[in-house]
């Protein structure tokens, strides 16, 4: 991963996820999946802007299936986003920048 977007692994969902403070955005991706490659640049771009201010993650579901499975990914890009270790607000395909920008300021 480039840049602000933090690579998690089921090792290392809790510790970043549900012992986060503040929001956290997981994208669950995996390689061969076409959209998860069109919100890619997205997810970087939000990564750079929100740098300090909120975590931005991806999670490959075919490396990381106990998290998957955790949050009932059956559909991917899905995009789950986290405040105190709780979902608040849940995407399945692809979405526009603004709208997932738009639930992180509410967050903060």
């Amino acid at each position: 991963m480039a840049g602000n977007v933090i690579e998690l692994t089921d090792a290392t969902f809790d510790e970043v996820v549900h012992n986060s403070e503040g929001p956290v955005l997981v994208d669950f991706w995996a390689p061969w999946c076409g959209p998860c490659k069109m919100i890619g640049p997205v997810i970087e771009e939000l990564a750079n802007e929100y740098a300090g201010k909120a975590k931005i993650c991806k999670l490959n579901t075919d490396d990381a299936r106990d998290s998957a499975v955790e949050f009932g990914i059956s559909a991917i890009p899905t995009i789950i986003l986290f405040k105190e270790g709780q979902v608040q607000k849940k995407w399945v395909g692809l979405t526009g920048k603004k709208d997932l920008a738009e639930a992180i300021d509410s967050l903060l």
